[in-house]
């Protein structure tokens, strides 16, 4: 039987095979000091009317509870930094949505992960969470010594920047664990902080998703409030606002995934195409895209409130 350290080297080179980037494993047991965190964000109303934040909180803290006998956690990330952006001039939508919803593709690739792990080790019990379950995922990231987390509360990496998303996959058996990423490469800098246009990156690390703008243009149902007028910065879906000021994002680098690449029609969309936009236009712009998640009428909403 290989040992552990086997294991776990084997596996995160089959990750890497698989297009993820990097690739930690932690022991799965209780965050905590992402409760007392988690606690107080909820009660200071940090997630407005995002609700079903308050659900499941214990499952949030313990993966033991989403996994019977789970012992291990591996964090993934997964590049979607683009080749290409759209004009200045327009209304913008958050890069990690130009291409096709990265849930169904990120998720396949965890099946297969799985499926090389069950021929590599035998009979396994597993989950795969791609940031759509009560998972803290970048508190597990930075716990498998995949980065830390930035002021804007984004996990970062000094070679990579922040343009990937996390996955996990939370298993029933034991794996050589990683160091935790301690290290705060941000040191005194506060572009991110000082670039945020609706003032939503507190100290800390924290975020007051109530005022951030991907709330407002994705999460929030209700009508957006007047007192956030002319602070979108043309953000219609969405925003990288902090993330393009990181100076760590000057080493992204563009995805290879064919998946991601948006729709022809995406870069050409002027602010008056936008504001003309018919239904029919958005299913075919957004046909796969997590853009659907605001629906047209969402869309809508959020052009009408930045051409006002």
């Amino acid at each position: 039987m290989k040992n552990l350290q086997t294991y776990s080297h084997l596996i995160k080179q089959e990750a890497k095979r698989s297009g993820f980037e990097s690739c930690g494993i932690s022991k799965a047991d209780f965050l905590e000091k992402e409760a007392s965190n988690l606690e107080n964000w909820l009660k200071n109303g940090f997630h407005g009317k995002m609700n079903y934040m308050e659900n499941y909180f214990d499952k949030r803290l313990d993966p033991r509870l989403l996994l019977d006998d789970a012992k291990s956690v591996i964090s993934l990330s997964y590049n979607y930094f683009p080749k290409e952006l759209q004009n200045n001039d327009t209304y913008k939508i958050a890069k990690y949505a130009y291409g096709e919803d990265y849930h169904h593709i990120i998720k396949g690739k965890l099946k297969e992960l799985t499926f090389f792990i069950e021929n590599l080790i035998g009979q396994v019990n597993g989950r795969a969470f791609v940031d759509s379950a009560p998972v803290l995922e970048r508190a597990w990231a930075e716990k498998s010594g995949v980065g830390w987390r930035g002021k804007n509360s984004l996990l970062l990496q000094k070679n990579k920047g922040s343009f990937f998303f996390l996955a996990e996959l939370i298993l029933d058996v034991e794996l050589a664990y990683d160091n935790p990423f301690k290290a705060d490469h941000c040191g005194t800098c506060t572009k991110c902080i000082d670039a945020c246009p609706t003032n939503a990156i507190l100290p800390n690390n924290t975020i007051d998703g109530s005022k951030c703008i991907s709330y407002f243009t994705i999460e929030l149902k209700d009508e957006i409030p007047t007192s956030m007028k002319r602070k979108f910065e043309d953000w219609m879906f969405g925003c990288d606002i902090c993330q393009d000021v990181c100076p760590w994002n000057r080493f992204s680098k563009p995805h290879s995934e064919e998946k991601f690449k948006p729709h022809p029609d995406l870069f050409s969309m002027s602010k008056n195409d936008w504001q003309e936009i018919t239904e029919e236009v958005f299913q075919i712009i957004f046909k796969k895209s997590a853009v659907k998640r605001t629906k047209f009428a969402g869309l809508v909403r959020n052009i009408s409130f930045l051409k006002d």
